[in-house]
């Protein structure tokens, strides 16, 4: 109970250092956070631009967030630090079973799970088509789902560069897609609906930014 109690604080007061941070060198704005549920199993799910698009979504919601991070991850000097922010150790290139228990866990605990189901970060900014294995996630847990957009992270710190450099970042919090919803559709449906819901929500973004939208020939 204590090491949980530990935990929990250390997170908020982390969050707070991320706020400080990302207003500091990326002009942080969120929009859209009313759309995320205020309790209940969610899962937020983003576009993967850059190493910092977890923090960019989870400092814009004000409940506790369950993210995932790559397994190596965990075997360096601040492993403990990424295992105190909720972090499931994932493993890249196959089906991670245990990583998905462990998901599914905490959602059927009323928890916010953050995920990015292209799996690795855009090599142009463009959002790739997600597989259907999201679906299982869902109906395992009854879990709703809420697209999260991140627009400006490639430019600040795309895959090709080994450091950031300061830029405006913009994060936008859809409407939700509930659980009853979700069991109506297939798992190839729900895939598709964030994969279009997102690119939709990345056009409008740009646009108001005065950018340049991209463009997608799928």
């Amino acid at each position: 109970m204590f090491k949980q109690r530990f935990i929990d604080r250390f997170y908020w007061v982390g969050r707070f250092l991320c706020q400080v941070f990302t207003l500091l060198f990326f002009r942080y704005r969120a929009y859209g956070k009313g759309n995320v549920p205020r309790e209940g199993p969610v899962l937020l799910v983003g576009n993967h631009q850059s190493f910092l698009d977890p923090v960019f979504c989870g400092i814009g919601v004000n409940r506790n967030v369950v993210y995932m991070a790559r397994d190596t991850l965990f075997k360096g000097p601040f492993g403990w630090i990424i295992h105190s922010v909720n972090a499931i150790p994932i493993k890249r290139d196959q089906a991670d079973i245990g990583a998905m228990k462990l998901i599914i866990g905490r959602l059927k605990e009323g928890m916010a799970v953050c995920l990015y189901p292209e799996g690795t970060r855009s090599a142009d900014g463009r959002i790739t088509r997600f597989k259907g294995g999201l679906g299982l996630l869902c109906r395992r847990s009854r879990a709703a789902v809420v697209p999260v957009l991140v627009d400006g992270a490639f430019e600040c710190w795309p895959r090709s560069r080994k450091l950031f450099t300061p830029g405006p970042v913009v994060i936008c919090y859809g409407k939700p897609l509930l659980a009853e919803q979700i069991a109506q559709m297939t798992n190839d449906q729900l895939a598709d609906w964030c994969t279009r819901t997102l690119r939709r929500m990345q056009h409008e973004a740009r646009l108001k930014q005065g950018k340049q939208p991209y463009v997608y020939d799928d």
